[in-house]
């Protein structure tokens, strides 16, 4: 089977060797390099951003700098057998540079465009050898390397060319150049008047070369980049390239300078081996840098009186610096950590997070809440989408919720759990920070979708098992057990895969699983508080069971749990269980787009964690072990209606004494809870911890 395939390879060589060729064919064109790093590789060279220059080498003495493109180019077509047949491929490239030299005085050296079999050159040295060859190896023939150079200086062991500026074409050293010529260039009509045009004169010139396998010939022509390019090329030289070549060469720039120096960039650049390069399109280029002006010479009296004022100013930074060092460290030194603090060690800076949401600008606001607002940021080390909690320390209460929210969520990693990333305190100011979650909350793909959106069954479904399971993981399966009690749909937030995480543990409380929860107040939002809360006060997992439940019918029907003292959403369910037609609450946005089963399911499920007796609740673990299908639904109880105070009902609708309907069905940010807020308030109970 090899057999057959090497020989059927060698015929397709023999019967189409120019496909062949033809596939090896290489063009590309760079209009600035901004965004162009992964085709380089670059070594002293740098990317300036934001304009795209490539810069070679700054104005430091004795350097030097390389980028190549990153992929080897096809140079040689070795189509035929025979070594007398071996042809150097058409290439040509043109690029616009521009070279800029000191403030005063001369700049140097220059810079080479160069083929070359590795894009690495070990050992180059600067000066003279541009980066490319070093004292051993320069004019050695193993070195296969082409190069034409623009150089300011004199050339290389020519002491006549006393200012340099000149043009060379370059075979495997620098020692002895194939062709040299002064920079110059003609113009149409006038081919055989040359005009000398300075290399680093700081404007932006166009150079091409091209070299033809056929005829043997390389040409090199420069001209400024707003003169059309000259129809008689600077240098021509009748050289074979095929015993200097490789069959495949690495193409780019190598740039150095010396005891004197300047800073080499290149513009634009486009290269081919199929035919002529691609031109240029000089609109698109990125602007050279300004040049720099020769330093002003002053008066000995004012450069005094400069270098006094200089002093004076330097001690008084230095003493500003040494008071502000003493306070830091003074500070630091009584600054005594709590709990949470050293659970949680991941502490911002706050100058960073300041950055990240542009000053805490009003337009970065994505959620108000009763402590406080978050802001969307954008953190400057990594470039990553945060949410920036800052809570108002102007109340204990305040301060409470963030120490509870750092201490919960701090250590819990799920994920269907909102990651808290850290935390900082800066004077009254009480950060936390969070991942960014791009689709908001489950509250507003509901009830406020953008563009007439409807959440499909099949994501509502996903969504409700999602958090179930991070339920479950903050009931049984952490090392304490995590009571959150203000499970919500507006704390559900949506990830960008759709997926949800659970979010705002301001309220959460933790025990050890082998403890009993204390008495607290009643605290969490209205339509989702467990009736026994208000009797004994003693929250446990199954009050979030509770919530859970209302959720599952909240999400099932599309309604809130109270809009009216008229509605209540468990009631209505329930009603519809008792007259066998529970799929008459199913949301009506569905269009009837679901499946049944699981519609069904959800319903009752939510019947039966939303129980007005605890005892009758499951826990999580039973829930998700329902959703799943593992474990069959029990039947709901008939004592429902038979209970003291109807529960839910008359616990809740004696919470929305005093309430208007407008706060109620409030809607809460996705990204902080209105849960947090002191006493009875828009959307939430909350009377203590």
């Amino acid at each position: 089977m090899a057999l057959s395939l090497c020989f059927f390879g060698f015929l397709c060589l023999i019967l189409f060797p120019d496909h062949v060729a033809q596939s090896q064919n290489v063009e590309f064109v760079f209009h600035g390099f901004k965004g162009q790093e992964a085709n380089l590789t670059r070594e002293g060279a740098s990317i300036i951003k934001p304009t795209g220059l490539l810069r070679l080498t700054n104005r430091s003495n004795f350097v030097t700098g390389h980028a190549f493109y990153t992929k080897p180019i096809p140079i040689i077509n070795r189509s035929n057998s025979s070594s007398s047949s071996l042809n150097a491929h058409f290439f040509s490239t043109s690029f616009v540079f521009c070279i800029i030299p000191p403030g005063s005085g001369r700049g140097g050296h220059g810079f080479a465009f160069v083929l070359s079999p590795s894009p690495q050159l070990p050992g180059a040295q600067d000066e003279h050898y541009l980066g490319i060859f070093n004292e051993s190896n320069d004019g050695k023939s193993s070195n296969h390397i082409f190069a034409v150079e623009f150089d300011t200086v004199k050339g290389y062991n020519e002491p006549s060319d006393s200012e340099g500026n000149h043009v060379a074409i370059n075979i495997n050293g620098m020692l002895n150049s194939s062709a040299t010529k002064p920079a110059a260039y003609t113009e149409k009509g006038n081919e055989q008047n040359e005009r000398d045009i300075k290399l680093e004169s700081g404007d932006p010139i166009l150079a091409w070369i091209e070299y033809d396998g056929q005829q043997k010939v390389v040409n090199v022509t420069i001209s400024p980049a707003t003169k059309p390019k000259p129809s008689k090329p600077l240098i021509t030289l009748q050289k074979d390239l095929t015993s200097i070549l490789l069959d495949s060469m690495y193409v780019g720039f190598s740039a150095s300078t010396g005891e004197k120096s300047s800073s080499h960039y290149i513009l634009g650049w486009s290269f081919s081996t199929k035919g002529v390069a691609p031109p240029l399109n000089l609109s698109q280029l990125p602007k050279p840098p300004p040049k720099e002006e020769s330093p002003s010479s002053f008066k000995p009296q004012v450069t005094a009186v400069i270098a006094t004022l200089s002093v004076l100013t330097i001690i008084l930074l230095g003493s500003l610096f040494v008071l502000t060092l003493y306070k830091w460290l003074v500070h630091a030194r009584h600054e005594i950590l709590e709990d949470w603090e050293l659970d949680c060690p991941h502490r911002f800076k706050y100058r960073d997070l300041y950055a990240a949401t542009k000053g805490f600008k009003e337009s970065e606001v994505i959620g108000v809440g009763g402590f406080g607002a978050v802001y969307k940021g954008i953190l400057p080390a990594t470039g990553s989408e945060v949410a920036v909690k800052k809570i108002v320390r102007s109340s204990t209460r305040g301060m409470r919720e963030f120490a509870a929210e750092i201490e919960s969520l701090g250590r819990l990693r799920h994920k269907n759990l909102v990651n808290l990333q850290g935390w900082c305190k800066h004077k009254n100011d009480l950060l936390i920070v969070y991942d960014y979650i791009p689709n908001g909350s489950l509250d507003s793909l509901i009830y406020k979708p953008k563009n007439n959106f409807v959440l499909s069954w099949e994501k509502r479904f996903s969504i409700l098992k999602g958090i179930a399971s991070g339920l479950l993981y903050l009931h049984e399966e952490w090392e304490q057990v995590v009571i959150h009690r203000d499970v919500k749909s507006s704390n559900v937030l949506i990830d960008a895969e759709m997926n949800p995480r659970l979010g705002d543990f301001g309220l959460a409380r933790l025990y050890d699983h082998d403890k009993l929860s204390h008495t607290t107040n009643v605290v969490g939002t209205i339509g989702y508080i467990a009736p026994e809360l208000s009797r004994t006060g003693k929250v446990s997992t199954s009050s979030d069971v509770f919530a859970y439940g209302v959720l599952l019918l909240e999400v099932a029907t599309g309604r809130r749990p109270i809009e009216s003292s008229n509605f209540i959403l468990v009631d209505w369910v329930m009603e519809s269980y008792q007259m066998g037609q529970i799929l008459d609450p199913v949301d009506p946005r569905l269009n009837t787009i679901f499946v049944v089963e699981e519609v069904e399911l959800v319903l009752e499920l939510g019947l039966l964690c939303s129980h007005p007796r605890p005892g009758a609740r499951p826990t999580m673990r039973q829930v998700t072990r329902y959703l799943s299908g593992d474990e069959p639904l029990p039947t709901i109880n008939d004592d429902w209606s038979s209970l003291d105070s109807h529960g839910f009902s008359e616990v809740n609708s004696r919470m929305l004494e005093g309430i208007s309907i407008t706060d109620t069905m409030n809607i809460t940010n996705p990204h902080l809870s209105s849960s947090s807020n002191g006493g009875i308030s828009t959307g939430s109970i909350n009377r203590g911890r």
